[in-house]
């Protein structure tokens, strides 16, 4: 009787760790591409927009933000579905390559001055490509960060997908902290801002070659070979609507909460303590960095600790911190000129903040199978990202200029409380993981041909 063949061996810890570096190390600057534009935009804001006082050209410079937000659902089903299909490998370098293209982009587009309104056209499609590869960067990323990790451990590899997201800010915020170091205030308005947006194009080279050479997951070569000898199964959208709808509800909450806070306390504060609290520009810079720089050491830490004690309650931590907590903090940092109390308050923000963000991948992750995994992660979280992640700036800065900012702070109460109330009604996902009913298989059947 033949036996089928037995699962290739699980890779040792330095192969994990070589490719989440790998992942990770992309990821970072993708992300740096991507904050680039919402860390400069207080310099370039003019160059695109020169009409109006300084909220209303933010206010312009953050809709096209928003408006690359839109491509993310796309981003997330294409590349998602591409990844599902063709491997999570080839779709994270075709990811990075459209980063790249629109940094390049951005970098070369003349002023409005010269060109018209072809510099705000300009503007928009590079960011609809960023916006198309980081939709699908997210859900491609997480399912590879998962997918490598060992039983046990996958909480604490897959918080590194937002310790590179959060070293992609904080790369933009010291590029941002030695510019405006040595070159004066015209200086950065008329063409230092360009700069970060050249750097950011020529690392992505640097990152197709690093994807490259990454290891394909176990996980999708199994199913693959599945995939060889299953005919007629659902596969793509399909699949996911089809046979998942619950999961992508959960999904959906989850992201929603986690998504506008993490928006809010991370890209658009600095605009907020600059506008709102009156602090200067580069004394914010110097906040931010500071304050990224704890919250980026935190992820692994809540990893680690969803790996031993579930990843419910540290999810509860972020949510119910949130509620509490979003509405004093905002209101204490709009009126004080403190940089020390800032902060403070912008770290005690970021750490609860650490709760959604260290979980965000696995999570999600966990709870689809290794056929729909990127897409299911993906889509949702792009889909959410675009309605409530992109508009949050331009709603902040829309109710401020109205005469009503407050609200704002309300507003993002009120999301912190749907994730809460999603996290009360999922079941424990460490303990129904699809991922390690995937790997089970293999071993099940292996044992099964043993005793034959």
């Amino acid at each position: 009787m033949s036996q089928p063949p037995a699962s290739s061996p699980a890779p040792g810890r330095s192969r994990v760790t070589a490719n989440v570096v790998r992942g990770c190390l992309g990821n970072l600057v993708e992300w740096y591409d991507w904050f680039v534009y919402a860390t400069f935009s207080v310099y370039f804001a003019a160059v695109f927009f020169p009409a109006g006082d300084q909220t209303a050209q933010l206010l312009s410079t953050a809709v096209v933000f928003a408006v690359g937000f839109l491509m993310r659902p796309l981003g997330g089903w294409l590349l998602g579905a591409y990844a599902d299909r063709f491997g999570r490998r080839r779709a994270l370098t075709l990811s990075v390559t459209l980063m790249s293209i629109g940094s390049l982009t951005i970098a070369a587009t003349p002023s409005h001055d010269t060109i018209g309104i072809w510099a705000p056209v300009l503007l928009v499609l590079a960011r609809l490509a960023q916006g198309l590869s980081v939709g699908g960067e997210f859900g491609s990323s997480a399912s590879y960060l998962a997918e490598v990790a060992p039983p046990g451990r996958r909480g604490f590899y897959s918080s590194f997908q937002y310790v590179s997201i959060v070293l992609g800010q904080l790369a933009a915020l010291l590029v941002m902290i030695l510019l405006q170091r040595v070159l004066t205030e015209d200086q950065l308005q008329t063409w230092g801002w360009r700069v970060p947006f050249v750097v950011g194009a020529a690392a992505g080279l640097v990152v197709m070659y690093l994807r490259r050479t990454m290891e394909e997951s176990q996980h999708f070569r199994q199913e693959r070979a599945k995939a060889e000898s299953t005919a007629g199964e659902r596969k793509g959208l399909r699949a996911l609507f089809g046979e998942y709808p619950r999961q992508l509800i959960a999904v959906f909450g989850l992201a929603i909460g986690g998504t506008v806070a993490f928006y809010t306390y991370t890209t658009y504060l600095q605009k907020y303590l600059v506008n709102t609290a009156g602090i200067e520009k580069s004394t914010v810079s110097v906040i931010g960095f500071a304050a990224l720089f704890v919250y980026m050491l935190l992820q692994p830490v809540a990893g680690h600790l969803s790996d031993r004690f579930g990843r419910r309650p540290v999810m509860f931590v972020f949510s119910a911190g949130g509620m509490l907590l979003t509405v004093p903090i905002m209101t204490v940092l709009g009126r004080t000129g403190n940089p020390w109390l800032a902060f403070l308050l912008m770290t005690t923000a970021l750490t609860f903040l650490t709760g959604y963000s260290a979980l965000a991948a696995i999570i999600k992750a966990e709870m689809f199978p290794t056929k729909v995994r990127a897409l299911g992660v993906g889509l949702p979280h792009a889909l959410v990202t675009a309605t409530f992640g992109g508009l949050t700036e331009p709603i902040a800065l829309g109710l401020k200029n109205s005469g009503h900012e407050t609200v704002f702070f309300w507003y993002v109460t009120g999301c912190v409380a749907l994730t809460f109330l999603a996290t009360l009604l999922i079941p424990e996902p460490s303990r129904t993981s699809l991922l390690e009913a995937t790997e089970a298989a293999p071993s099940r059947r292996s044992e099964a041909a043993r005793l034959t």
